[in-house]
């Protein structure tokens, strides 16, 4: 049926194709391109007949490429890339690197010689929605993450962070301390001042506990007046140290509401070692005990499991 057709017609199908079509002769040197190829490349069609299919190559397989030609053509070697539709490059006059889904193919050989085929998309609207919806999961994985109103990772995060340390502690026998901070007689500066002021104090007290921790600390807001931390690598002794800096820095800072009034809280926090070969919530829960120890002594002081 097809042998009936012009010539002609499959010529002109390969013309006003959307897909660039290319081909070679045995030699690698471009015997024909359509109009889709150009946005690719950056060539009209008359600029790059007869010249090497390597200037439209990326570096790398450039250097290699009439190599690789030349054997599948002497040897007959099975070929790894002709017939099958896999992702590529080429290369802009700019210098820029095009990303391309390819197929390429043996169009066999006609008046002693031999040619080869290739058809290509344009990726890089597809890469770039691909970035953009990747960038979108990666925003929403974070807001999944984040207390919305301090800022502060929330507890899905902390769950996640302390089962890393954990892991990370038993491979290379590090100490690792866990801690649980409460601000004190929070429920009267929100019956006093209201809600709206009460969060302000909560995301001061968040940045003034953050702030004083070390780089590698992690603190995290667990609960409504409730802040979590971690602190890698760090004995016990060592953690009291960074937490009671904390607790002065809650004990120094004031907060000031919109009518002039001038706010100051402190906070409580209890600490627990974190074994190698406990489950954080177990950690977790020596932490809150000396936190509700360190309530009942009077409130404002750091108290360790």
């Amino acid at each position: 049926m097809t042998k009936q057709l012009p010539a002609a017609l499959f010529e002109r199908v390969l013309e006003e194709s959307p897909d660039a079509a290319l081909i070679i002769d045995d030699d690698g040197k471009i015997c024909y391109m359509n109009a889709a190829l150009q946005p690719l490349t950056g060539y009209a069609p008359n600029e790059v007949l007869g010249q090497p299919l390597d200037g439209l190559l990326p570096a790398s397989v450039a250097a290699i490429h009439h190599g690789f030609l030349q054997h599948y053509i002497h040897t007959g070697a099975a070929s790894k890339v002709l017939g099958h539709v896999r992702e590529f490059a080429i290369r802009h006059r700019t210098g820029e690197t095009i990303p391309i889904l390819l197929k390429a193919l043996d169009l066999g050989v006609a008046d002693g010689v031999h040619y080869f085929g290739a058809f290509m998309v344009d990726m890089r609207a597809r890469r770039a929605q691909e970035a953009k919806t990747a960038a979108l999961l990666e925003q929403l994985e974070q807001q999944a993450m984040t207390d919305s109103l301090t800022a502060l990772p929330n507890r899905r995060a902390f769950d996640a962070e302390a089962e890393r340390v954990m892991a990370r502690g038993r491979r290379h026998r590090a100490p690792t301390s866990i801690g649980i901070a409460d601000i004190d007689l929070f429920k009267q500066v929100n019956d006093r001042y209201g809600h709206p002021v009460g969060d302000l104090v909560l995301c001061e007290v968040a940045k003034t506990i953050e702030r004083a921790g070390r780089g590698a600390d992690f603190v995290a807001r667990t609960g409504g007046e409730e802040f979590s931390m971690l602190f890698p690598d760090t004995p016990i002794k060592m953690a009291r140290l960074v937490a009671e800096r904390m607790r002065r820095a809650v004990e120094a800072t004031s907060v000031k509401t919109p009518d002039g009034d001038c706010i100051r809280v402190t906070i409580s926090i209890g600490l627990a070692a974190l074994a190698p070969d406990a489950a954080p919530a177990q950690a977790l829960a020596l932490a809150d005990a000396a936190l509700y120890h360190a309530k009942h002594l009077g409130r404002n002081r750091v108290e360790t499991a």
